[in-house]
């Protein structure tokens, strides 16, 4: 069934009204007809299955028949601490990385960011990258939309990391080691900052309900940033030997520390 985010307020009762941009998905793109079924959601965690029973050009109008919790939440707060990318990437990350389970976006202004500058990101190119991530929600089944925050220079993205379990900031020059066996991991200790194969997964082994990841952009951090996020408490972290976009690096990332802490859920 096709899902649709909704306000709290628009579920009165048994009845749900959903506004004129639904409506025209409803009834123009995917043509709907009284009587047949969606999902709508909340964003706080619950869906619910609706019959619709009106359909017009500005509302549509629904039966709610069953609420129950959505399961396309994992467990863990995952936040992303991303370098402002060149438009397409950047929007790539935020679809692909609302599919895989982050729960909040913060864009960072980095000494290396094509964008250099927070007034360039305007009300409207806001909006739009809300747009994205509501219908990525959507599409993946997630329970909630994940919040975006107004872009932070680098600096002042960091004063946020104290919130957070654990933090940990990419960068292929962390050194990498050979797959290090389960006992072997679990055994490495999280020391001043130094990178090792199994810090990643004995970090995770302390299971943190939040979690903080920095990717930098295209080029990497500087020496100088990664250094003030360790001052910071981040861990740096490789993601092994071969160097990766850094929007691919954003979505194997928060893939890897879902997957980890068992929080992706399977077909």
């Amino acid at each position: 069934m096709n899902r649709f985010f909704i306000s709290e307020s628009d579920i009165q009762s048994e009845q749900v009204v959903l506004g004129k941009r639904q409506a025209h998905q409803i009834r123009n793109v995917l043509r709907m007809n009284k009587g047949d079924r969606i999902v709508v959601l909340d964003n706080t965690g619950y869906e619910y299955e609706v019959v619709l029973t009106e359909i017009k050009k500005d509302r549509v109008l629904g039966q709610t028949e069953q609420k129950r919790p959505a399961a396309g939440e994992p467990q863990v707060r995952l936040t992303l601490y991303q370098s402002l990318l060149s438009r397409d990437k950047f929007e790539l990350v935020l679809q692909k990385c609302t599919e895989v389970g982050v729960s909040r976006f913060v864009p960072v202004i980095t000494q290396r960011s094509l964008v250099r500058d927070a007034d360039t990101v305007t009300p409207n190119k806001l909006a739009r990258w809300q747009r994205i991530i509501t219908e990525a929600a959507e599409q993946s089944h997630r329970g909630r939309i994940p919040e975006l925050a107004e872009p932070l220079n680098f600096a002042d993205s960091l004063s946020g990391l104290a919130e957070f379990d654990l933090r940990l900031i990419a960068s292929p020059n962390a050194g990498w080691q050979p797959q290090a066996s389960p006992e072997q991991s679990r055994r490495t200790e999280i020391g001043d900052g130094r990178t090792e194969q199994g810090t990643l997964r004995s970090a995770l082994c302390k299971a943190p309900k939040s979690v903080a990841i920095l990717i930098g952009p295209e080029g990497g951090f500087t020496d100088e940033e990664i250094q003030i996020a360790q001052d910071a408490g981040a861990l740096t972290v490789s993601l092994g030997p071969r160097i990766l976009r850094t929007e691919t690096a954003s979505i194997v990332t928060a893939a890897l520390i879902l997957y980890e802490l068992g929080n992706i859920n399977s077909y």
